[in-house]
């Protein structure tokens, strides 16, 4: 094999730090063998946001009433009630007939439970650290109190922008393979119910801090009421259940169960239907695709079951199977099994390629 020779006819190799180049590569490589690197980056940002928040006692904000606040929002009374209703109408009106203890519906469970005890801490953490770095280095961003509009007003305009960061952050986990490899566990399920909007990754979190941004910037003009975050959450909650649900013609303004199906589809790109509580971002940009009788009952999932789903295996092992869930971000996976399914052009076209 010939050698790359320089002028005066030495190697390349010959050059100071060659050795130490080529060593440094054959480490990457046999590291990104083991995991996935990216993925580590979602870690150190999380942990940097902790940290100043610890480090300025949040801001001056009171940890603790956040926290209360974030749990009254995740796991309160309302919250409860709804969620039970939304179980026994999942049994009357079903869009897909399941058992009544079926596998997905537990898996969810421990995710439910997962949320309610460590996740809603992290969760009220990386909220207040992120409101603290965003009003110390962006002061300008808070809009001075306007005594002219009424608050009710300010409640609705931080209810939209919030819904349109949500769409954002949403694109942008089936977009980027980085974030999409922490989103595709919300995808794995093959059961969907209620239950399902638990089913995510707790550092997804970190890419839907940009939802924070119209509370920020108008918090001068009142704080977003906790019974708004109550409704906003039990509507995304709502749209996950197994219910064979629409709105009719407000079914183009609001997000309805048999609308969000779609997005989970197991056949047809994901990246359609990403609104949280509004279909008008999904029009807006040529990703709304309204149901029909076939969408109703179709089957969700990811095909090929790139992640260990809790459906694959004769026996269940539920604890094993989020375990291994929640570690798959930061394994390496085959580039087909880890690019996100996301159409080339509008849904109307349904094309598909992969980002």
């Amino acid at each position: 094999m010939s050698l790359f020779l320089d002028a005066r006819g030495r190697s390349a190799d010959a050059y100071p730090g060659a050795a130490l180049a080529r060593e440094a590569r054959r480490v990457r490589r046999s590291i990104s063998s083991r995991v996935y690197l990216p993925a580590f980056s979602i870690v150190a940002i999380a942990i940097a946001l902790v940290a100043i928040g610890w480090s300025s006692h949040w801001g001056g904000a009171s940890f603790s009433e956040s926290l209360t606040s974030l749990k009254i929002v995740v796991i309160g009374p309302i919250t409860l009630v709804v969620l039970g209703v939304l179980l026994v109408v999942e049994r009357l009106h079903p869009a897909q007939r399941r058992p009544v203890f079926a596998r997905g519906y537990r898996q969810d469970l421990l995710y439910t439970i997962l949320n309610a005890t460590l996740v809603v801490p992290l969760g009220a953490a990386l909220a207040l650290s992120f409101a603290e770095v965003a009003r110390h280095s962006l002061p300008w961003v808070v809009v001075p109190r306007i005594g002219v509009v009424p608050r009710w007003a300010f409640v609705a305009a931080i209810f939209v922008a919030m819904d349109f960061c949500n769409w954002l952050a949403h694109f942008a986990n089936h977009r980027v393979r980085m974030l999409w490899r922490f989103h595709e566990l919300h995808h794995s399920q093959e059961d969907m119910s209620v239950l399902t909007v638990f089913r995510t990754h707790p550092l997804i979190h970190v890419s839907y801090l940009i939802a924070l941004i119209p509370g920020i910037v108008l918090l001068a003009n009142g704080a977003v009421p906790t019974t708004m975050l109550v409704v906003y959450a039990a509507v995304v909650a709502f749209e996950h259940s197994n219910t064979n649900l629409g709105f009719g013609p407000v079914g183009r303004v609001f997000v309805s169960p048999n609308y969000h199906r779609i997005h989970h589809q197991l056949d047809g790109p994901q990246d359609v239907n990403l609104g949280f509580a509004l279909t008008i971002w999904d029009q807006l940009f040529h990703r709304a695709v309204f149901p029909t009788a076939a969408t109703i009952r179709a089957d969700t999932g990811l095909p090929g079951r790139p992640l260990v789903v809790e459906q694959a295996t004769t026996r269940p092992r539920h604890v094993f199977v989020m375990l291994a869930q929640l570690v798959a971000p930061f394994r390496p996976v085959a580039d087909d099994a880890s690019a996100p399914r996301t159409s080339s052009r509008s849904p109307r076209g349904r094309g598909v390629v992969e980002s």
